[in-house]
């Protein structure tokens, strides 16, 4: 799913392509992506659009008279700029937004429909779609300890709770606890003063410079590949390959369709944690340290 730099990388294009345009069409061509029934579509249709932000993981569309699009791109939507009145691609085409200049096509890989668009009246109305997330970017560093520290779990859960934080996922909080020197399982109230503040500094380090990083490896281009998985990560898939700050390898909990990569050596004082899926099976078996899994692994 697309988080705070890949969005920050899509908004960046669309603010030099769309903003200030007249949309000139809009084609929806699966019947599940619009989740509203109030406006009408053909209402946005010869609005200029004044603005583009970002509430969490979506997208906002904001066109005159306090017309607004909301679009979330959930785990397998992509946005493509494609040439004025191109035709949306069979099978993964769902949506275009026509301008004079060139068409915004919506796509999603694979056969279940997640994404959606909202078309939303007023300000006020906008405010109905936002999960109350602080922006990691904006909060201060007492502003991030309260809302951690308000409800007791996991590190790598409550980074990724939309009601939280806003726009960080299973991508970025495995970058920025690896960047903090944290264990996923840490538990939010048992963070001294310094790891709290350690964690905000990763936090806001790592979203910065992936944006600034993304955005000027696009160069003004179109972003052809927005992925979970970029060269240069530390440890966020990269499973089993060496940890750029210990050369350890790349250890990872999996659960459900997730996974959650950590350095053992950097993160959890050399500690294994259980992976649920395997740990079960292998029970006594499962390795508890770093030397026991080199040994085992002839390392």
């Amino acid at each position: 799913m697309p988080e705070l730099p890949d969005l920050e990388l899509y908004l960046d294009a669309l603010r030099a392509r769309v903003r200030g345009r007249v949309l000139r069409g809009l084609r929806i061509a699966n019947p599940f992506l619009l989740r509203s029934v109030e406006p009408q579509p053909q209402e946005l249709v010869g609005r200029r659009v004044e603005g583009l932000e970002r509430l969490g993981k979506r997208l906002v569309f904001a066109f005159e008279g306090e017309l607004f699009a909301v679009l979330h791109l959930m785990i397998a939507g992509r946005l493509r700029w494609s040439a004025p009145g191109a035709a949306l691609p069979a099978r993964l085409g769902l949506a275009a937004f026509d301008f004079d200049e060139g068409t915004l096509v919506l796509t999603e890989a694979g056969t279940k429909r997640r994404a959606s668009l909202f078309l939303v009246r007023s300000r006020a109305g906008l405010s109905d779609h936002a999960r109350g997330g602080l922006e990691p970017l904006e909060c201060t560093g007492a502003a991030f300890a309260e809302r951690l520290g308000a409800e007791n779990h996991t590190l790598k859960r409550a980074l990724t709770d939309p009601r939280l934080f806003s726009g960080i996922g299973n991508a970025y909080s495995d970058e920025i606890l690896h960047a903090a020197r944290l264990s996923p399982l840490q538990w939010t109230q048992n963070l001294s003063a310094e790891e709290l503040a350690r964690l905000h500094r990763a936090t806001v380090d790592t979203l910065a410079t992936w944006r600034s990083r993304l955005i000027a490896d696009a160069g003004g281009n179109w972003p052809a590949k927005v992925t979970a998985f970029r060269p240069g990560m530390a440890v966020h898939g990269r499973y089993r390959e060496p940890c750029p700050a210990c050369g350890t390898a790349v250890q990872r909990i999996v659960w459900s369709e997730n996974e959650c990569n950590y350095c053992p050596r950097c993160q959890t004082g050399g500690r294994l944690l259980a992976d649920r899926a395997l740990s079960r099976l292998l029970k006594q078996d499962w390795p508890r340290t770093i030397e026991e899994l080199e040994r085992r692994s002839g390392g």
